[in-house]
């Protein structure tokens, strides 16, 4: 797992803890580019210079936020997205924020979102699992919704799913092994391991269902990824929302319950989508520069670095230093 191999993961604090004391000699570097001299609203103000003691700089991409939509903005990124108290990880929110801005697609919060996750340690696998759960999702909700799936009819099978899913749970795979090289293979083997064909798997037509049910099952379905199931599902929920796709929503709401999921750990993923959206459509509609955002973003990661070396330093000052009992 990635907690192993990155060093961030084994440490205790928030981005946000991480970036505060990086940058200490920050402050002065920060112009008040958002608003006209004197003329700002007081939230506004009150806005960067929170952003100011918490990251040590305020990112040229949030001084670009109109004054009247910055605090709202900033207290929901720093609530949802930077807290570590959340139902959701740090880097689960991550993975589903990249996985929401793959899709859109918005270029900078790709960057941000992947940059992130690695600083929660996330692995490079979580990550390609994460950005592929999206295209799965994708994939699927332009298939059901062209084919004007009957919604009556699709929320059956899905109950089906899971009733047969719980009750296989925990006993071994029935049948041997197919191959899936066709069309027919992929139904035989849709049977053998969901108990039925659903409608939808059905439909599809025969050219393209053995690689399309390969990657769902490969990927989607495969107990032993990188992703952890649960954490799928809230990724394909995710995405599912703001595409939106109410069959996809209404499946990967069952099938994250299935895998474990809470209820706050459910709308925590869904408000991740809707706060990585906000910002896609904030940095590309307000034309945010892209080298700059690059170099904030860059600073923001070697200030989480250096501040996770730092306290990683002074936790084992602290261990060597203890009073034996």
């Amino acid at each position: 797992m990635s907690s192993k191999t990155n060093p961030l993961a084994a440490i205790a604090f928030p981005l946000v803890a991480l970036l505060a004391p990086a940058l200490p000699s920050a402050a002065a570097a920060a112009p008040e580019r958002g608003a006209k001299s004197g003329a700002a609203a007081s939230p506004a103000k009150a806005a960067r210079a929170d952003i100011q003691a918490t990251l040590g700089f305020v990112p040229g991409f949030l001084l670009d936020v109109p004054d009247l939509a910055l605090p709202g903005t900033w207290a929901e990124m720093k609530g949802l997205q930077l807290n570590p108290k959340t139902a959701l990880s740090g880097e689960t929110k991550e993975l589903i924020g990249l996985a929401v801005a793959a899709q859109i697609p918005c270029k900078y919060c790709i960057m941000a979102h992947t940059e992130f996750a690695k600083l929660n340690g996330a692995s490079k696998a979580e990550i390609g699992e994460a950005v592929t759960m999206a295209a799965i999702t994708r994939h699927w909700s332009t298939f059901l919704n062209g084919a004007q799936t009957d919604d009556a009819k699709f929320r059956a099978d899905i109950d089906r799913l899971v009733k047969n899913a719980q009750k296989a749970a925990g006993t071994p795979p029935k049948g041997s092994p197919i191959a899936v090289v066709d069309g027919p293979s992929a139904l035989r083997d849709v049977t053998q391991t969901l108990g039925f064909v659903p409608d939808f798997l059905r439909r599809f037509p025969d050219a393209g269902r053995a690689g399309a049910w390969t990657t769902m099952k490969d990927v989607q379905m495969n107990p032993q990824s990188a992703v952890s199931p649960k954490n799928k599902e809230l990724i394909g929920l995710a995405v599912a929302a703001q595409v939106p796709c109410k069959y996809c929503v209404v499946a990967h709401t069952e099938f994250a319950k299935l895998a474990g999921a809470s209820q706050a750990e459910i709308d925590e993923a869904i408000a991740m989508a809707a706060f990585t959206r906000h910002m896609s459509t904030l940095l590309n509609g307000l034309q945010s520069d892209e080298g700059a955002f690059r170099r904030d973003l860059g600073r923001l990661v070697r200030g989480a670095q250096a501040a996770a070396k730092a306290n990683s330093k002074k936790a084992a000052s602290h261990t060597t230093t203890a009073p034996r009992p």
